[in-house]
């Protein structure tokens, strides 16, 4: 397959409009919303004996989860966008929608209720609330809220990157300076699907000797965040959608990050390559990816 990624620079290249830090607020209001709903309603749904009947049902492939708390978080999140921000359109993972209509000053939102089902579905501190503000295609406001931890990833264009975390602590975020990629550690994730985990897990081992190590956390929107908070120096992934990507690359791009992403319209399933890295190694660690053929997209299935 031909490669389809579009590259962008430290930032996403949009002409800042005047109400950026305004959509930031509302994102992060969102987030934290939606994550305290999410906190709340994990031990009602997921009990000592596991969860309740009906609570979790298989999507495109049967390791695919989704549970009645990622419908209902995304059910509220419209609801108070609704009530804030009516006629906005909404692109969310559960419900839907598109990044098309309107004119280049239309923001769209794009929403994961819960980015990391399956670690939600296991009890693992892994997965979080994603909001973004999208605007001509490209992100300008977003917020990831790391739900078990209660900390709170937020940017908007122009105006840097943040971290607060649950005692209120502020961390201006910046990725590390890393200088070589034989000294990065890398984040990735896997598909559902098995041609395309199969295809992932063999660049895993192509890539794996030329880098300090890989890490897979299971959510895309943290794996962003930790880099742009300098946990870990790069991530990429094949087969993402927008709400997958769109508020955690821009937190990752206003920390200085050199992102390749794809159209926000381009849907997952055509397995495009998204890469977030720490400037000092975003040439190396591209030539690498595009030696060992990762910078090709792979299709689901």
């Amino acid at each position: 397959m031909p490669d389809t990624s579009v590259s962008v620079a430290a930032q996403p290249t949009a002409t800042p409009s005047g109400d950026e830090a305004e959509l930031r607020r509302i994102a992060v209001q969102l987030a934290e919303t939606a994550a305290a709903h999410v906190r709340a309603r994990r031990p009602e749904v997921f009990g000592p004996d596991g969860a309740r009947a009906g609570a979790v049902q298989a999507k495109g492939h049967p390791t695919d989860p989704v549970t009645i708390v990622d419908t209902e978080t995304e059910d509220l999140i419209r609801r108070l966008l609704g009530e804030s921000r009516p006629g906005d359109p909404i692109l969310g993972e559960e419900g839907g929608g598109s990044l098309g209509g309107g004119d280049a000053e239309t923001v769209h939102w794009v929403v994961d209720p819960i980015d990391g089902t399956v670690n939600f579905l296991y009890g693992i501190p892994g997965y979080a609330i994603s909001v973004a503000a999208v605007r001509g295609g490209r992100p300008v406001a977003g917020a990831v809220v790391d739900v078990a931890h209660a900390a709170t990833y937020s940017a908007a264009l122009g105006l840097g990157a943040t971290r607060v975390g649950a005692d209120g602590a502020v961390q201006h975020l910046r990725c590390t300076p890393v200088r070589s990629a034989s000294m990065a550690l890398v984040g990735t994730g896997f598909a559902y699907g098995t041609h395309r985990r199969t295809r992932q897990a063999a660049l895993v081992a192509e890539l794996l000797p030329h880098i300090r190590d890989i890490r897979r956390l299971g959510a895309a929107a943290l794996d962003l965040c930790f880099v742009a908070e300098g946990r870990i120096d790069a991530y990429y992934e094949h087969g993402l959608n927008a709400w997958d990507w769109a508020a955690g690359a821009l937190i990752a791009a206003e920390a200085g990050a050199l992102l390749t992403l794809p159209p926000a319209t381009a849907l997952g399933a055509a397995g495009d390559l998204v890469v977030a890295a720490a400037p000092g190694i975003a040439d190396e660690l591209g030539e690498l990816l595009r030696r060992v053929g990762a910078t090709e997209s792979i299709e689901d299935r």
